[in-house]
């Protein structure tokens, strides 16, 4: 029954497609980009923040003409609900029945996971923003997948440099599905002088972590020096919960990556807490940034977000890659372009390593300090991790 209804969900959200753009043969001037996200599901919010952050990006790069090389740019949305089923059959057919020459998404790793064969299959790029997990750009990469997102390595080595001291101790609690295990299977790689003693996984569905916080209490409560509960969590569920267990009595400590602004209001009740983001809109400094946040703040009247700066990135380099062909989609032409290929982001210089097609890219150490005037806590930059300073592995057989 539940295969039989993804199936029968993909050919609604297919035919759906096809009503919005009727069958036609590939107008010679338009570049057909396919954004496959999660426009409804648990990562609804991180979906929408890319898509806006894309259609921002694709205006700015193109200084508003929405075109290149005298071809106009076309955006295919479709809706995966998170569903890796729908995914794979959505991004079939992107390439096939709409023509699409690029693909941009998906929201989820998992999601990720099973587009990845599609792009093979169809020898069309796959931009991969925002999923995560290393896997992507690892074991299950193939030629056609770049990724200006951040991989798990990226954000474990980034934060393990805000925590990884000797005298330190550390358990880790995280989603039980690719991004969570992804990312701690990275962050223990990262660590080389703080003890790893426990990795606690959650469903993705969890709202009672009380389980799961005295488990980790259990594990930490009686090691000697700093005590740390790394937290790797994305979509629904507020882990931060596991504060009110009073972990200050066992002097254990709280630390996790950067976020969305929403969820950064659980951070107000941890000054001081340290960690490494992605992106917070006050922190880079380039004429990219500020365009993307004043654009955001006219529009919406808010700054623009962690996926927001994503989306705007995966637009950055598309349309870097399309100017160097002058609009030519020709696929082997395009790999050829952006293997080891450099551009402009709202964080600064990103590069595509050539080995494994992952955006090189800095990552910022913060410290959360509480702002009256801010809803969320507010990241203070600590330092600009920058990619030389990551020794980010290949993980990939290639």
């Amino acid at each position: 029954m539940h295969r039989r209804t993804l199936v029968a969900l993909a050919t609604a959200a297919v035919t759906a497609a096809t009503l919005s753009a009727p069958a036609f043969a590939q107008a010679s001037g338009e570049i057909r980009i396919a954004h496959i996200y999660s426009k409804t599901g648990p990562l609804e919010a991180y979906g929408k923040q890319t898509q806006t952050g894309l259609l921002m990006g694709l205006n700015y790069a193109t200084g508003g003409t929405m075109a290149v090389g005298g071809k106009k740019i076309v955006v295919i949305e479709k809706d995966d609900q998170g569903k890796p089923d729908l995914g794979k059959s959505l991004l079939a057919s992107a390439y096939s029945d709409d023509k699409a020459d690029i693909a941009v998404g998906p929201t989820s790793s998992g999601v990720a996971l099973a587009l990845l064969p599609v792009a093979e299959e169809y020898k069309k790029i796959l931009l991969v923003e925002p999923a995560v997990a290393d896997a992507i750009t690892g074991d299950k990469w193939n030629k056609y997948i770049f990724r200006t997102g951040r991989n798990s390595s990226q954000d474990a080595i980034s934060n393990a440099v805000a925590i990884d001291k000797p005298g330190v101790t550390v358990a880790t609690l995280a989603q039980d599905y690719a991004f969570g295990r992804d990312g701690v299977k990275a962050f223990k790689d990262a660590l080389k002088s703080a003890k790893l003693v426990h990795e606690e996984y959650l469903p993705t569905t969890t709202t009672d972590f009380t389980a799961g916080a005295q488990r980790l209490i259990d594990k930490l409560k009686d090691q000697p020096g700093r005590k740390i509960i790394f937290i790797i969590w994305a979509g629904a569920g507020n882990p931060f919960k596991i504060a009110d267990l009073d972990l200050k009595r066992y002097g254990i400590e709280i630390a996790t990556g950067g976020n969305i602004l929403p969820a950064m209001s659980a951070y107000k009740n941890f000054p001081g807490m340290e960690g490494a983001t992605y992106y917070y809109f006050g922190i880079p400094k380039n004429p990219v940034n500020e365009a993307m946040v004043a654009a955001h703040y006219k529009e919406f009247k808010a700054p623009p977000d962690f996926f927001t700066a994503g989306g705007f990135s995966s637009a950055m380099a598309l349309v870097t890659a399309l100017k160097a062909t002058n609009g030519d989609t020709n696929t082997n032409k395009l790999i050829k372009t952006m293997e080891g290929m450099s551009f402009d982001t709202p964080k600064g210089k990103m590069t595509f390593r050539k080995e494994d097609h992952q955006a090189l890219q800095s990552m910022y150490h913060f410290k959360i300090k509480v702002d009256p005037a801010f809803a969320w806590g507010v990241p203070e930059l600590v330092r600009e991790i920058k990619p030389e300073e990551m020794n980010v592995p290949i993980r990939n057989k290639r």
